[in-house]
């Protein structure tokens, strides 16, 4: 297993890049709300990034997706497609995926949005799932068996009643898209890989209400819940430091929290 070790400039590129990416999910914030389509959504993600970032879509065309941003409502686990027929309702949990490109590296990130009042069950699935990521970067630093992370994440996950799904996974990251390490969000054999300072890959644990099975719909991307139950995710991209790691895609709502802890902040 070839795993890249960033540093230097090419760090501070997939730094900017990781910068842009998590922009995007702040800008948008304000048009998720009841009435809206996905496909809207979609739309103005993509014109920001490419009128105002000046960034390439990473989705856009990747091994055929046909749009600039993956929109997951509810029961869709991951790579939903934008649609201007899905309009969004109050109650619904929404996960928006954003990956940017700018000088040839890559920035990854998404996060849940609450539409009006979801219900006990929707608000804690989000709940558990965002301190599910958190536990995660915090299992983090050098020496430490890759392994370790999806323990931790399944550990936590599965103590609240949910459950992790297992066909999708984090991922390196920095001047292609997908790379090696593959990051499992569960305890599972990592082929012996030891995190050193310098590794960049996603975390990015996908929490389901229900029992961890899904279906791959006909479009051959959308997934789904096999027993419909809620799904939700969140994403940060980092850097393995000396002691622990630094949250490339931090947002200023999760500084402002408390939740993050200032080593994984790069002031």
């Amino acid at each position: 297993m070839n795993i890249p070790i960033w540093s230097g400039e090419e760090l501070d590129k997939i730094r900017t890049a990781c910068k842009l990416a998590q922009e995007v999910l702040v800008m948008i914030e304000p048009y998720v709300k009841e009435g809206v389509s996905t496909g809207e959504l979609d739309r103005i993600c993509h014109q920001y990034m490419r009128e105002v970032q000046q960034v390439i879509p990473a989705c856009l065309n990747y091994n055929g997706f046909p749009k600039a941003t993956c929109i997951s409502v509810n029961e869709v686990v991951c790579h939903g497609i934008p649609d201007d027929g899905k309009i969004l309702k109050k109650g619904d949990i929404v996960n928006i995926d954003v990956t940017v490109i700018k000088d040839g590296f890559y920035g990854d990130n998404s996060k849940m949005y609450l539409i009006g009042e979801p219900s006990i069950k929707a608000n804690r699935l989000c709940e558990v799932t965002l301190e599910s990521l958190y536990v995660g970067l915090r299992t983090v630093k050098p020496g430490i068996r890759l392994n370790q992370i999806g323990r931790s994440i399944q550990q936590y996950v599965e103590s609240k009643g949910c459950s992790v799904v297992r066909e999708y996974c984090g991922h390196g990251i920095g001047n292609r898209f997908h790379s090696d390490p593959q990051v499992l969000h569960y305890y599972a054999d990592d082929g012996g890989v030891v995190l050193k300072p310098g590794m960049v890959f996603t975390i990015e644990p996908m929490v389901n209400a229900g029992r961890r099975e899904v279906r791959l719909m006909k479009d051959g991307w959308t997934v789904k819940t096999k027993d419909r139950s809620p799904s939700a995710q969140y994403e940060h991209q980092i850097v393995v430091t000396e002691n622990g790691c630094e949250v490339m895609t931090i947002r200023d709502e999760e500084i402002a929290a408390g939740r993050i802890s200032r080593l994984m902040i790069n002031d």
